[in-house]
């Protein structure tokens, strides 16, 4: 191979996945075999079976137990509107996520007092092993899962009080900011910071994906005077939504 030029394994990945993007290779199309690529492109089995792994990554290909490598469906991205922290409704970032969206969704929640990790005390400011409220939640859109959550509230702020959990008693689903108001906590600010990185086993299984997918990822923690009051991790599947931000602007 000559300085510069690209692997053989690549430049077959490259052709088949031009026949994927183009349609001369349909989703739910068998993906030519090894044995097929091998005498098509006049390379080694070694060179095959890289190229159709590299398919795999991509999530363009996906193998069906007992049946061999098929096409993946690719459907159009949707978008998930981040509206920042701010709603003088009164309606929790979801719901008006979904209402920035034009659809209705749905979600789950479960709730549990725990010590905190060493990461999550970091990111509230506390001590490792300080009490904390910890919500799971599962996202829905037309009855599929399109997000999930994770988040932590100090307990040494919310405990005994009305608020304490984030989903029942007389503010439940209200939203951090509003909820933290009615124990006169003022939300003042909130940072996200996005990533991607390969989901876990049990995230790609509640969102319906397979091993190898991404994700996108959302690390948000809310603040009342520069202390953190609230701390959450968002996880969404990259090939079905991107996320989109609304933020106001002073």
């Amino acid at each position: 191979m000559t300085f510069g030029e690209r692997p053989a394994y690549l430049r077959v990945a490259d052709d088949l996945r031009k026949k994927i993007v183009d349609g001369a290779l349909l989703p739910n199309t068998r993906l030519p075999s090894q044995a097929r690529i091998r005498q098509e492109y006049g390379v080694s089995d070694t060179v095959a079976l890289e190229a159709r792994k590299v398919l795999m990554a991509e999530g363009l290909v996906e193998g069906r137990s007992g049946s061999g490598t098929y096409v993946r469906e690719r459907p159009e991205p949707r978008r998930i509107a981040r509206t920042g922290y701010r709603d003088p409704g009164g309606s929790t970032p979801f719901r008006q996520e979904q209402a920035l969206s034009g659809v209705r969704g749905t979600w789950e929640s479960r709730s549990e007092q725990e010590g905190a990790s060493a990461e999550v005390a970091e990111r509230l400011g506390i001590e490792p092993g300080d009490r904390v409220m910890r919500t799971r939640y599962v996202f829905r859109e037309a009855g599929e899962a399109m997000m999930l959550s994770t988040s932590w509230e100090p307990l040494a702020l919310t405990g005994r009080t009305p608020v304490m959990l984030p989903e029942e008693g007389p503010l439940g689903g209200s939203g951090v900011v509003e909820r933290m108001a009615a124990i006169d906590i003022v939300v003042d600010n909130m940072a996200e910071e996005v990533g991607c990185r390969p989901g876990l086993a049990e995230e790609l299984l509640a969102l319906g994906g397979v091993p190898g997918h991404t994700v996108l990822t959302i690390r948000r923690t809310y603040y009342a005077s520069g202390r953190p009051v609230e701390t959450a991790d968002v996880v969404v599947p990259a090939d079905r939504y991107r996320v989109a931000y609304h933020l106001p602007v002073k």
